[in-house]
């Protein structure tokens, strides 16, 4: 089979760190990811599981911050190597089947009995055994050494991990449902939000998603965005955006919304009130200490960007009782009382999310197709995917 392979090497991981910081995505090319036209196919696992050939697989900033070496430690027991990445996959099952993989590797891939209390209540995000049961170490596929990833010919997933996709849906469109799921986990996590005043900090991929969910299915009164490029901005109030603008205006915008008052300048800066919840989907330093200048006493933010190690005044969180919480993966959204994965397909059907698909790439080419998606708004995209079809799928 094809696939890109991401081997533990510690000189490389310097390379593509030093790499990555010159020229986002360089890490590519200097970095322990390499590809090969001759890998050897993952064996089945055991009993429920099934091949999968990828169609289409989109790279994510988790992918672009492994590949540039910004990761953080903390992953070191729950990936094994040499893994395959490439975690949002539409593939054939050998039967012809079209499915959407949901990586997450809980204890029902992983033949844990009993399983934990989180995948007991339909929360595999949250599994207690990720790096237990009878596979290898792997939060998700494409984390995991045994089962590969959507950056290759061929992968394994178990059947509790297959969707099917209704054959009105195109390819494009289901490569967007993972993400989407990711982003309607988040959107739902902090409850009703009716009434409310809601803040995004990013417009990629996750931002654009996140105001897409939170707009369907949970309504805040006002909702608004940052956004750094135009074609960002254009998409997310076609996604339901209440506001949009850019970075540095955020504060100001949700100072309006909310008739606050701001105190300080420059470096300490922040508001006396400010948005009820604040969406951070990229997940810096920066973009966590802009979050707490602007969401009020009481307040909620939301990390749903992948964070790295950070630096971070906390004070704010402390003196205003702020709640800053993580929104990883999916499960059932008590809100709804409906699975995320159920909801996403709903979403990327009835919105078309499949434009947000900018750019197909061979998976020989994947030095470009890195380079593009780390730059992708500056370059008018969104979603950049290696295209593994063959001529006869296309038809």
């Amino acid at each position: 089979m094809k696939a890109l392979l991401y081997e533990r090497s510690v000189p490389k991981l310097a390379a593509a760190r030093i790499a990555g910081i010159l020229k986002p995505g360089a890490g590519a090319s200097r970095g322990p990811l390499h590809y090969d036209e001759r890998a050897i196919e993952h064996r089945i696992p055991g009993p429920g599981w099934q091949r999968v050939r990828p169609r289409l697989a989109g790279i994510c900033g988790s992918d672009l911050a492994t590949i540039d070496a910004r990761t953080s430690r903390y992953f070191e027991p729950i990936v094994s190597f040499p893994f395959t990445p490439g975690h949002e996959v539409v593939g054939d099952l050998d039967d012809g089947t079209r499915v959407v993989v949901e990586p997450v590797l809980g204890c029902v891939s992983r033949n844990v009995v009993p399983v934990c209390r989180a995948c007991a209540s339909g929360n595999l995000g949250r599994c207690e055994q990720i790096a237990y049961g009878s596979i290898a170490p792997g939060l998700q596929s494409g984390f995991c050494c045994e089962t590969g990833g959507g950056w290759s010919t061929h992968m394994v997933a178990h059947s509790s991990q297959v969707h099917r996709v209704p054959d009105s849906m195109s390819d494009e469109a289901a490569v967007m449902v993972e993400p989407t799921a990711c982003a309607v986990h988040a959107a739902l996590s902090p409850g009703e939000l009716q009434g409310s005043v809601v803040a995004i900090i990013g417009a990629g991929t996750l931002g654009l998603t996140t105001c897409a969910a939170l707009a369907q299915y949970n309504r805040p009164e006002q909702l608004i965005v940052a956004a750094k490029h135009p074609e960002q901005r254009q998409l997310a109030r076609s996604l339901g955006a209440t506001s949009v603008v850019e970075p540095s205006a955020l504060r100001r915008a949700v100072r309006s919304a909310t008739k606050s008052m701001a105190l300080g300048d420059g470096d300490v800066e922040r508001l006396t009130g400010g948005a009820d919840v604040v969406f951070d989907c990229v997940g810096s330093s920066t973009s966590i200490t802009d979050a707490l200048t602007m969401v009020r006493p009481g307040g909620r933010i939301v990390v749903v960007g992948m964070a790295g190690p950070t630096k971070l005044d906390l004070t704010p969180l402390w003196h205003r009782e702020i709640a800053l919480v993580g929104a990883y993966a999916y499960g059932v959204e008590n809100l709804l009382g409906r699975r995320t994965f159920d909801l996403a397909f709903e979403l990327v059907a009835s919105l078309r999310l499949e434009r947000l698909v900018t750019a197909h790439y061979p998976l020989a080419r994947y030095e470009d197709a890195i380079a593009h998606a780390a730059n992708a708004g500056v370059r008018g995209a969104v979603k950049i995917v290696f295209d593994l079809r063959t001529e006869k799928d296309r038809r």
